[in-house]
């Protein structure tokens, strides 16, 4: 069975089903308004006899004699009365000509004997036959209703009773024919019955047009299908033989095998496609930038390993994600991206430093369509760069030069150490021709002690700089250090004309330092920084702190470092002065290293150089102004050296 025929025969039977559900409730409605409007014209059409029975006893009684106190007698007179009542009998008669659904009436004692009947006087005396109240058909279900009517003639009866002296006197039966309803029914079953006919063959007209309309858009997906596979020929090559043998005539399935063949290069497409995102998900997960592409509608298609550290979020959780959802206004970085997105405005390489005091830097790019007229926005690019990381990354890498500097100090150690050892040998070959001959050759044991001296010297440098350092490393309060520093080279610093002021805060300033190795690295600075001010001057230390660092800071106000010269100050070995030996500051830098700290320095020639050692706190603010009281007495130890901050 073709298409086109499934669908009109479906069309049909739908409309079909729906206009015959639509009849039955209908003719179901329409029952129940004729069940409810026959009982109401029944029972008014019952008080109106009722109403003549009451006429007719009263007119009936006043014209005969009878004993009031034999029962028998008023019931009598009272029979008498209503069959002698020519307009009782007139109304009985006229209700049974004009009522399309009253079989009968009757008004019956309170024995049940027939007192006067219409249309047949024959049933007068005689018991009235128990009947179903009519009053019950209007209780029963639309379907029941329908089922009684249209099934074996059935009589109901509807009664209104004649009480005398609180007891049923006598009762007006009115009898209503099942037949009768549904010959009143039956015009409008009819009527339904033939608009259902009328509908189902318009139905067919109609599915057939429908169909038509439906099928013929189904040509132009063919023909741009055999576009879309770019030519005859080519889909010609695709097909199957068992697909050319069967060549079908019906348009869908033609469009079916189109779709078919074309579903299999999309397989195959599918394939490179997946290949390709293997692949970009593998680099993805190799960068240490977090970065998240978003589509025109704000949500994230493609999210790189790395955002899990600058976001805290699982990446699969991330995938899907509006921008609102992921980034929270509350924060400074969700609060400067929602407003870049809701903006429209790209974002170049903006630096912000997190509620944590994590310096990121931000760029965001919008990705437009350039051939839209009104340069539509395809997604965005968000990358988030982590410039501590870099920093810590920059830091290890100077660490590994300075290490490589270590080496070819090794090289050059051994350089050193061969001269004076080549000058022993020659020394001692000469020592061993002379000494017997010449007792003057005793200068050369000289030479050889002051080579041996040397050589000591420079391995001995080696030695202690390259030696595995055993750290000792517990919570120590920063500003404890700064001043055992200070007291320790306040002598010196005094004999140099130095003045000496501290800025100290005032709670603690909690890192995790070998204490001695740390006096050891700011004394070498302390002592630099005097010793670039040969004709006295001031010297500056202070301590401050954020969230993740606490820094000590010495400045000097001497002639400053050259630019040239600034690169090479940590080197060993390095130095500018006459009486330098170039070790301290690689000692210090080796020091701070060694504590996970880094060291920066600031110099103007002329303005003098700014020393600047950074090491990690090991609690956060809050925690260590609630150890202020604990550690008031700590904070006065060696005010016989310090006074006002100044030595």
């Amino acid at each position: 069975m073709k298409l086109k025929t499934k669908l009109v025969l479906a069309i049909t039977a739908l409309v079909f089903a729906c206009v015959a559900s639509i009849s039955w409730l209908y003719l179901l409605q329409l029952l129940q308004v004729y069940i409810n409007q026959s009982y109401t014209s029944t029972d008014s059409l019952a008080h109106q006899v009722l109403f003549a029975t009451r006429q007719a006893i009263d007119v009936g009684l006043n014209k005969q004699k009878f004993d009031v106190n034999n029962p028998a007698s008023v019931q009598a007179a009272v029979a008498n009365s209503l069959q002698s009542s020519a307009g009782l009998n007139a109304l009985m008669n006229s209700i049974i000509d004009y009522s399309p659904i009253v079989q009968d009436v009757a008004i019956t004692d309170q024995q049940g004997r027939v007192l006067v009947a219409a249309p047949d006087p024959t049933l007068e005396g005689q018991i009235l036959k128990a009947r179903p109240a009519y009053s019950t058909l209007r209780k029963e279900s639309m379907r029941r209703v329908l089922g009684i009517i249209f099934g074996p003639p059935r009589v109901y009866n509807l009664s209104l009773g004649i009480d005398l002296s609180g007891k049923p006197f006598l009762t007006v039966e009115l009898g209503v024919r099942t037949t009768f309803l549904r010959n009143s029914l039956r015009p409008w079953l009819l009527e339904s019955i033939s608009l259902g006919v009328l509908v189902l063959f318009g139905s067919l007209a109609v599915a057939a047009g429908v169909a038509n309309l439906a099928l013929a858009p189904i040509e132009i997906i063919s023909r741009r299908l055999d576009l879309l596979s770019h030519s005859q020929a080519e889909s010609a090559e695709e097909e199957s033989p068992d697909e050319k043998k069967r060549k079908p005539g019906d348009a869908v399935e033609q469009v079916s095998g189109k779709i078919e063949r074309i579903g299999r290069r999309m397989r195959n497409v599918e394939e490179v496609f997946t290949a390709l995102k293997e692949n970009l998900d593998q680099v993805l997960s190799n960068l240490q930038d977090g970065m998240i592409l978003f589509t025109s509608d704000a949500r994230a298609i493609l999210v790189s390993n790395s955002v899990e550290r600058f976001l805290g979020i699982r990446r699969d959780d991330l995938l899907g994600a509006e921008v609102r959802t992921i980034f929270d206004r509350e924060t400074r970085l969700g609060r400067l991206i929602r407003d870049s997105f809701d903006a429209g405005m790209s974002i170049v390489q903006e630096e912000i430093s997190t509620e944590t005091g994590r310096r990121i830097q931000i760029s965001l790019d919008f990705i437009h369509d350039e051939q839209a007229p009104t340069g539509h926005s395809l997604g965005a690019l968000l990358t988030l760069h982590d410039l501590e990381s870099m920093q810590e990354l920059e830091t290890e890498l100077e660490l590994s030069h300075r290490m490589a500097s270590i080496g070819r100090l090794t090289a050059g150690v051994g350089h050193e150490v061969k001269n004076p050892i080549n000058a022993i040998v020659v020394h001692m070959e000469l020592l061993r021709n002379k000494i017997q001959l010449d007792p003057g050759s005793a200068h050369h044991l000289e030479v050889i002690e002051s080579e041996i001296r040397r050589l000591d010297r420079v391995v001995q440098t080696l030695v202690d700089f390259s030696r595995p350092v055993e750290m000792h490393l517990r919570d120590q309060d920063l500003r404890h250090t700064v001043r055992q520093v200070l007291a320790l080279a306040s002598a010196d610093l005094e004999g140099r004309g130095i003045s000496v002021s501290s800025v100290l805060p005032e709670a603690p300033v909690m890192v995790k330092i070998d204490a001695d190795l740390m006096k050891q690295a700011l004394l070498n600075v302390v002592l630099n920084g005097a010793q670039a001010m040969p004709e006295g001057g001031a010297l500056e230390v202070s301590i401050t702190e954020d969230n993740r660092w606490a820094t000590m800071s010495v400045r000097d106000y001497g002639e400053g470092i050259p630019p040239d010269v600034l690169p090479r100050i940590f080197d060993l070995y390095f130095t500018t002065k006459k009486e330098g030996s170039g070790i301290g500051l690689a000692m210090t830098y080796r020091i701070v290293q060694f504590q996970n700290g880094r060291i920066d320095v600031e110099s103007k020639p002329g303005s003098g150089t700014t020393f600047h050692l950074c090491l990690p706190l090991t609690a956060p603010p809050e925690a260590r102004q609630r150890d202020q009281h604990d550690a008031a007495t700590s904070l006065t130890e060696g005010t016989g050296l310090i006074e006002g901050n100044r030595i």
